[in-house]
Formats: C-alpha cells, sequence, structure tokens
C-alpha cells in the first residue's frame, strides 16, 4: 500500500513538472513570435539593394579595406538574419559560473532590430530562458525560470535603448552590409587600424571604436559607455566585444566565434562566449 502511494506521488510530481515545463515552453514562444511580429515588418525596399565599391570614397583606409575584403562588388544587401549560437555564459559576479546555452537570433536591418532568444543551462534539467532585444527602438532583457517565472528584468529605459542599439551596432560583423555608409553608419578615421563608427536610430546614437586585424577583418569592437546594472544602478562601463575564425557566407566573409566582456577596473570579465551553428541571410526583395 505504501509503495503504491509513493509511486502516485512521484507520478504526480512527474506530471506536475512537465506540465509546468510545457506551459513555461507555450508561453515562451508566444512572447518571442510576438517580438518577431514586431521586427519582421512590412516596411518599404530599402532605396540602395546592392554594395558598390563606389560608395568607399572618402572612407578611411582601414574601413576601406574591410569592405573589400569581406564584400564583393554587386552583394545584395542583408535584410534579415537568422542565426544559431552555442557557447558558455557566465553567470558570476564576482567569481566565473561559465554555464553552457544554445540561442537563436532574429536581425532586421531595416527597420534596425534583433531578438536573442537563449536557453541557459543552470544544472542538468533546469534551464533560464533569456530574451535581449532591440524592437521598434526600445530594448528589452528578461529571464525566466521554465519560462514561466521571471528571475530578472530590466525596467524599460533610455540606458536600456543605447546598450541594445549598441549591441545590434557591435555585432554587424555577422551582417556587413549594415555597415555601409548607405545604411546610415558614419565612419571617422583613427589611425591605420581603428576607426570610429557612428549609427542613430529612434533618437538614439551610438559609437563604437573599430579595431581592423592585419588581414582588414574586424577584430575588435568597443565602446566607451555601454550601461551596466550595478546594485540596481546604471553605470556607464567600457564594454568590448572580440570576433575570429572568418568564413565565407553567401559570397560575404563573417566571424565564427566571438567573445564579450566588461572592461572592469581590475580587468576584462568575459560574460559571453559563443560560436555559430548555422547563420541564414535573407535579402532586400525577397
Amino acid at each position: 500500500m505504501l509503495l503504491k502511494l509513493v509511486i502516485t506521488v512521484l507520478l504526480v510530481l512527474v506530471l506536475f513538472v512537465l506540465a509546468v515545463f510545457i506551459a513555461g515552453r507555450v508561453s515562451w514562444h508566444s512572447t518571442i513570435e510576438s517580438l518577431q511580429a514586431q521586427l519582421i515588418q512590412a516596411v518599404p525596399a530599402m532605396q540602395t539593394t546592392v554594395y558598390s565599391r563606389g560608395e568607399l570614397e572618402g572612407l578611411p583606409e582601414p574601413v576601406q579595406r574591410y569592405f573589400e575584403t569581406v564584400l564583393t562588388d554587386g552583394q545584395r544587401l542583408v535584410r534579415h538574419v537568422r542565426i544559431k549560437h552555442r557557447g558558455t555564459f557566465n553567470l558570476g559576479v564576482s567569481d566565473d559560473n561559465w554555464q553552457p546555452f544554445t540561442s537563436q537570433q532574429t536581425v532586421s536591418t531595416h527597420p534596425r532590430g534583433f531578438i536573442w532568444d537563449a536557453d541557459i543551462r543552470m544544472v542538468p534539467g533546469i534551464g533560464v530562458c533569456v530574451v535581449d532585444a532591440y524592437v521598434a527602438g526600445r530594448g528589452l532583457l528578461q529571464a525566466k525560470l521554465f519560462g514561466l517565472i521571471t528571475v530578472m528584468k530590466q525596467p524599460p529605459s533610455a540606458q536600456l535603448d543605447q546598450g541594445e542599439l549598441l549591441r545590434f551596432f557591435a555585432e554587424s560583423a555577422w551582417y556587413p552590409t549594415a555597415l555601409l555608409p548607405s545604411q546610415g553608419v558614419h565612419w571617422q578615421a583613427i589611425d591605420e587600424r581603428r576607426a570610429t563608427a557612428i549609427l542613430s536610430d529612434s533618437g538614439t546614437s551610438v559609437a563604437l571604436t573599430i579595431r581592423f586585424n592585419e588581414a582588414g577583418l574586424i577584430e575588435s569592437v568597443r565602446a566607451e559607455d555601454r550601461f551596466r546594472e550595478v546594485n540596481g544602478a546604471q553605470i556607464a562601463t567600457p564594454w568590448e566585444g572580440t570576433f575570429w575564425d572568418y568564413r565565407e557566407q553567401d559570397g560575404m566573409l563573417v566571424p565564427s566565434s566571438g567573445e564579450v566582456a566588461w572592461l572592469l577596473p581590475e580587468g576584462p570579465k568575459p560574460y559571453w562566449r559563443g560560436q555559430l551553428t548555422d547563420i541564414q541571410y535573407e535579402y532586400d526583395g525577397q
């Protein structure tokens, strides 16, 4: 009798956990689909639909070399991108606590925005769903246990909008036509290996220092003032992303691996390390 009771209780618990998991996934996918509907809008075609080397005239020399390296004349301009990643995410505050993640990311270059939909494993069988996004000029960052229970959510703010637009801009190495002058990016020379890139969107302006390697490819992107939450306050902090292992994708050279870090007074604090597992492009007019 006791054995049957124990088995019954265990079965009920298993069914309850399964129901919570399914409900969480359904709710989470509904949230992501709603965001994607806002991101992938039916907007007029871009005035320029292909890259021409003629638009490089007057750009800083390392920027010209970059575009000549990663693009070919006549390359169609990227409209949407769908990316899959895998890697590790550092959940530690003082000590490192790297946990595996997988993610899917949808990007729109017109209008500008992205949705990063990630599953970070806390312990085997338990994951946190994270959405990091920039949609319709506004940033979004939240995490839910099982896709149901909110464990972190940043309130809307100008600082969050700025930070998410910076992420969109910094990741343009994966969709390099978005960095062209015809796409609203302004370039300023620094030296033979660096240039400043400036982008404005929905009333928010951001700037990146972009460093190129000897092959002419983007090696790192750095912002001096991305906001980081510290004890409930938003603190402007240097922030850097690095890229490597460039490969050809649809006629473009894009990195397949990267790392992102806060640059703290005591030294760099990496928190994202990942690799592309798949990338698919859609072009204006498709």
